[in-house]
């Protein structure tokens, strides 16, 4: 029994050690298709002239949908915030998705709304549509506000795409604030290139303590609360360490649903949006590159570094709990409703790369690394434990945690300089030594109760809890 016993140790060790030196190896590799990507998209934003395309009658048109539901703290500022967005051709769409709060009622008021007789081509399928609103003042002239019964996310996103008479749709969280020449930087991919571009992505940031007026940001400030400064480093490791580099790759999987531009025609032909998962964003876009590739379409999926969308961060562990423990139900819905994609050579790097990295790394990441803690405990019980073995690894692990963080703040310091003050520079630095210990144990205790609530069959968003910008306290 003890051989045995020390033949599983040894063997148990090694699987740990591949797998931490693969993860390891792959995010390394991640940063240098990042930076070299970023270097490159910082020397051709040189030559970009904005107001050339602002002035250009062949500008494309773009429809900008935006799902609200039950959203009546901050939806007057958050419309106002898209409207105030710099485009020749944009139509703002909100979408009320059955609220039960009085976000309508304040629409009404505040635009001057009154309902209209309009035309919907019903391409995709959504719940009713009960009324279409658009604004008695000519200043709001291009916002339209959809009611319709409730459906979910993907359902309002759905009908935003029938009722849209762009080209091009832009989908965001109605919770986000974007800069105003987010668009113009957006659909440059779709003017240019060898290769049609289907769908573009942008970096995420946290607006949390920042300086939000009339929906338009006026100053960037790093987060009082140290739960927002973890997913400030979060969101900056996964953007631009990130995304930037599978983009580079042409490996990427997943735009945010908080903000993407999309080819309206080819999101509508490979089945909109799906209403049978949380993680709607992920799988539309894994399934458009499904689409284009078995048909042999040319195509590409751009991502811009640039920080062009700010959004609410949750500031309690219960709701940051809620969406973390959707997005990894819904990273698994995607990936076992595309599991045809796992190492089949037909999807070139989306089969052999992309889809293995969030398999490994994504949805089992959780479950491999409670698995050896567990096994860690059983060993101290059996008085077994290799405590060099297991503490060297905790050190390499925990270094190299700490170096991407602080490679992270390079890379967003030297690049787009958001946080100007050397006080937020070091406060997150701090929030790095600590995220190992005190923010990553919540991570993973999320990733675990997703894979419970899959297996369970639960389908649910659950409630989040905003408390809208500013220095207001958190309502439901």
């Amino acid at each position: 029994m003890k051989d045995f016993l020390t033949q599983f140790t040894w063997f148990f060790d090694g699987a740990i050690l591949v797998y931490v030196i693969l993860i390891i190896s792959s995010y390394l590799i991640l940063t240098y298709y990042s930076a070299r990507a970023l270097i490159e998209y910082l020397r051709k934003a040189k030559f970009l002239n904005p107001q050339q395309l602002m002035a250009s009658p062949l500008s494309p048109s773009v429809s900008l949908i935006a799902p609200a539901y039950n959203e009546a703290n901050t939806i007057v500022e958050n419309v106002k915030s898209l409207l105030a967005i710099q485009y020749p051709q944009l139509e703002v769409i909100i979408v009320n998705d059955g609220s039960k709060d009085q976000t309508l009622q304040l629409l009404i008021d505040a635009y001057d709304l009154h309902a209209v007789p309009q035309p919907v081509n019903y391409r995709l399928k959504h719940q009713e549509i009960r009324n279409i609103y658009k604004s008695s003042k000519p200043v709001y002239h291009n916002l339209t506000i959809l009611d319709k019964v409730n459906g979910g996310k993907a359902d309002a996103l759905n009908t935003g795409l029938n009722v849209a008479t762009s080209d091009y749709i832009a989908c965001i969280d109605v919770d986000c604030v974007l800069s105003q020449d987010a668009i113009i930087k957006m659909i440059q991919p779709f003017l240019s290139g060898k290769k049609p571009c289907i769908a573009t992505g942008g970096v995420i940031r946290i607006a949390n303590s920042c300086v939000i007026e009339n929906g338009r940001l006026i100053s960037v400030k790093m987060p009082d609360n140290l739960l927002a400064r973890f997913q400030v480093l979060e969101y900056i490791r996964a953007f631009l360490m990130g995304r930037m580099g599978w983009s580079k790759a042409d490996g990427l999987l997943l735009i945010s649903g908080a903000f993407g531009i999309f080819n309206k025609e080819i999101a509508i032909k490979a089945g909109g949006y799906d209403h049978n998962t949380v993680g709607e964003d992920m799988e539309l876009i894994v399934r458009m590159r499904r689409y284009m590739i078995e048909r042999e379409l040319p195509y590409r999926v751009e991502f811009i570094p640039d920080p062009l969308c700010w959004t609410e961060a949750p500031s309690t562990y219960k709701v940051l709990g809620r969406q973390r423990n959707r997005w990894m139900r819904g990273t698994i819905e995607t990936l076992l409703q595309h599991k045809k994609m796992f190492f089949n050579p037909k999807y070139k790097v989306l089969g052999m790369l992309s889809y293995p990295y969030w398999l490994f790394f994504e949805w089992l990441a959780p479950v491999i690394e409670i698995t050896g803690l567990l096994y860690f405990l059983i060993l101290l019980m059996l008085g077994q434990p290799n405590y060099i073995f297991s503490m060297s690894l905790f050190g390499l692990v925990y270094a190299f945690a700490i170096f991407m963080s602080v490679l992270a703040i390079f890379f967003d310091e030297f690049t787009f300089y958001q946080y100007k003050r050397i006080r937020d520079v070091f406060r997150l630095l701090a929030a790095a030594l600590l995220e190992p210990f005190i923010h990553h144990p919540m991570i993973v205790r999320w990733g675990i109760q997703g894979n419970i609530d899959f297996l369970k069959g639960k389908k649910s968003w659950g409630d989040m809890t905003r408390t809208g910008f500013g220095p207001k306290k958190a309502t439901k």
